[in-house]
């Protein structure tokens, strides 16, 4: 062996744990820190515990808490949306239609699914309401992600 190119051996290094348990061994380093040992590791003590040093375990739980409150956001737009209380104005009918919706008492959207559950008949009894109306009506509803009732399902001509 060749002097001055080892490093100095200590046989009476100390090394401490996180948990506070210490032992002394043969190390180049006099003192030794380390996160876990034999009287912590959950391997060896059959504790279910989370060893996490890089801070995975957060990141993971981070990305999972950002994913479902998107997925209750995304749940409380689609609600909104397809709420029946909105406004028949902000179906994007023509003016005519809409006027005569209004005129007839029909504000919201769950009024209009309430006529047209009954039959299509009871809508184009409406004056200013004809079947192009009608149409435009249906075609906005189902855009918007309304269910429409079977009566007004199938195209009547």
């Amino acid at each position: 062996m060749k002097k001055g190119i080892h490093p100095t051996y200590f046989t009476d290094a100390q090394v401490i744990c996180s948990c506070g348990n210490t032992w002394t061994t043969g190390s180049t380093q006099k003192i030794i820190r380390t996160d876990v040992c034999s009287k912590c590791h959950p391997f060896y003590t059959g504790e279910q515990r989370i060893v996490d040093t890089e801070g995975q375990v957060d990141r993971f739980y981070k990305k999972l808490q950002v994913r479902q409150d998107y997925i209750r956001e995304k749940e409380v737009r689609d609600s909104a949306r397809t709420s029946p209380v909105r406004p028949v104005e902000e179906l994007g009918l023509a003016t005519k239609a809409t006027d005569a919706l209004v005129k007839a008492g029909l504000t919201n959207v769950g009024q209009v699914l309430e006529k047209l559950a009954e039959s299509e008949a009871t809508l184009l009894a409406l004056d200013g309401f004809g079947r192009k109306s009608m149409a435009d009506l249906k075609k906005k509803l189902r855009q918007m992600g309304y269910d429409l009732p079977e009566a007004a399902a199938e195209v009547v001509v």
